[in-house]
């Protein structure tokens, strides 16, 4: 099945922001994040390749602010794909080159033109420890 237009065009967006951007479709896959998230993810998009909701806690395991494991459903971007409402929170996590790191995440449903689902944005920034 063809990629939505809105998704095709999502990814163009944030290919050109300097803001880290991650993008996941609707049913839960990681299909893109920007150059600018890179550093803070600690892997290159081509390097690390689809990954589902499911599975970011084990490969990128997250802590909130009283330092408790979240599961993946406690994720922003899980929570918009879910509840299809936006999401914030602060957190740590164990990036791809083992640096942990403590970021503020927005995420928020992409809703098509013709109504339904897509995917949900995430954007997020590291805070200075």
């Amino acid at each position: 099945m063809a990629e939505p237009i809105e998704m095709i065009l999502l990814r163009q967006w944030a290919s050109y922001l300097s803001l880290p951007v991650w993008l996941m479709d609707a049913d839960g896959s990681l299909v893109y994040y920007n150059e600018a998230a890179e550093p803070i993810l600690g892997r290159q998009f081509e390097e690390s390749g689809p990954i589902s909701v499911a599975e970011i806690a084990d490969i990128l395991p997250s802590r909130d602010d009283t330092g408790r494991e979240l599961d993946s459903a406690e994720l922003p971007v899980a929570i918009a794909l879910a509840d299809q409402r936006p999401a914030h929170s602060r957190v740590s996590f164990r990036a791809f080159d083992g640096e942990i790191r403590l970021i503020e995440i927005t995420a928020f449903p992409i809703v098509g033109q013709a109504g339904g689902l897509l995917g949900a944005v995430a954007m997020f920034w590291e805070i200075a420890p």
